[in-house]
């Protein structure tokens, strides 16, 4: 019997090929041909989720009150944690009861707050490049995305002079995120101000992911958006626990800010699941509440592996500047290479497995993205096989 019936809806068949599940493909055909991979595409961070963390999951889970569904609004133990956090962290003074959620991960909350409040036609401002949810979770809404175009000679900063007055007018929500995946471009605070006066002249909600925030080196501080005055009227900031405390496949994250957009999100995911499981909230807790001193260790770790990749990358011929934030390098293909076809070059000769920038938008394209989650020892060795390779980069138009 044929199955040729069984049509998708037109939101799904209208999606591009999501980049990182091609990645997955072509990574398990290298392995099933015997190569040895080094994947530094992805950004899952290497080694152990911090042992306080493990530790009060393990004592969570042996209490059997946390057995059953928790408060669709999350527990108030933890909401109380995450704005005890944005006070430590940002001076930013929350309501744990009406402007804190907890989400299944950051990625789940941009897509969801999309679906909540995008309707079929309306406009959402994405820079370009973008972590992909912040342009799927529109069009899955049936959104029209408006691309703003990011340039290096603007460090990829949004120039609010790039989108129409028109296009302001009739835009609902406008999302962005820094520092940056996956260009790793810091913004100053002067930025946040300019889009926040923006936002409220247009009436576009914000929505700001903060999720490498504290992936920073140097000693930058970015800028959370709610520290500046008014942004809370009109915006909400996502953040994750993926990135800063290993904890990538635990799938906690949350949005902190305006309640009302909150309050709609939440509605929607009333319909949608049963929150994060409890013991999940209690490893979050436990994971804010993890001294300074742990998130100084970590910044120490992957601004050495930050400094060591652009030192090696440099004697290939590459001239990266110094990131200021985030586990990424935004790296230039080389001259007569698109970015999928750099990445496959790259994979098929070393091994090494990068991700192209056409995954972060057509404004990606030209770059691809290395992620900083492997030790000093093993990038080391992929500077190797690239010196073995013969792969660096050069000036003139061509040459390869």
């Amino acid at each position: 019997m044929s199955l040729d019936w069984i049509e998708p809806a037109e939101r799904i068949k209208t999606l591009p090929t999501y980049v990182f599940a091609h990645l997955d493909e072509l990574k398990a055909k290298a392995l099933a041909q015997g190569q040895d991979l080094i994947d530094l595409g992805m950004g899952n961070p290497g080694g152990p989720t911090p042992k306080p963390v493990v530790d009060a999951a393990i004592a969570a889970l042996q209490d059997a009150n946390n057995h059953g569904y928790p408060p669709f609004a999350g527990t108030t133990s933890f909401r109380q944690g995450i704005t005890d956090w944005y006070r430590r962290r940002y001076d930013v003074l929350l309501n744990p009861e009406t402007e804190a959620l907890p989400l299944l991960g950051s990625k789940e909350g941009l897509t969801h707050l999309a679906m909540a409040y995008v309707n079929p036609g309306d406009f959402v401002l994405v820079p370009s490049p973008a972590y992909p949810a912040h342009f799927r979770g529109p069009m899955l809404a049936g959104g029209k995305v408006y691309n703003i175009i990011l340039k290096p000679e603007n460090n990829w900063l949004i120039d609010l002079k790039d989108i129409p007055d028109t296009i302001a007018e009739q835009a609902k929500i406008l999302y962005f995120n820094y520092p940056s995946n996956p260009t790793a471009a810091t913004a100053p605070r002067e930025f946040f101000q300019d889009i926040v006066a923006f936002a409220r002249k247009h009436e576009i909600i914000l929505v700001h992911d903060l999720c490498y925030a504290e992936l920073a080196f140097d000693g930058y501080q970015p800028t959370s958006l709610l520290e500046i005055p008014g942004a809370k009227d009109i915006g909400v900031e996502f953040h994750t626990l993926s990135k800063t405390y290993n904890m990538a496949g635990w799938r906690v994250g949350f949005v902190v800010g305006n309640s009302h957009i909150i309050k709609g999100l939440g509605t929607l995911k009333t319909n949608l699941d049963y929150g994060l499981f409890s013991v999940l909230q209690v490893a979050g807790e436990a994971a804010l509440q993890m001294p300074d001193k742990y998130l100084h260790q970590v910044q120490e770790l992957y601004r050495t592996r930050r400094d060591f990749l652009i030192q090696g990358f440099s004697q290939l011929g590459w001239d990266v500047p110094k990131t200021k934030a985030t586990m990424y390098l935004w790296i230039k293909c080389p001259p007569g290479m698109s970015s999928i076809e750099f990445v496959l070059d790259v994979l098929q000769k070393t091994g090494v497995v990068l991700t192209p920038g056409n995954a972060f938008g057509d404004g990606g394209e030209g770059y691809v993205r290395v992620s900083l989650i492997k030790d000093c020892d093993c990038l080391g060795e992929v500077i190797q096989r690239f010196k073995q390779a013969g792969i660096c980069y050069k000036s003139e138009v061509g040459v390869y």
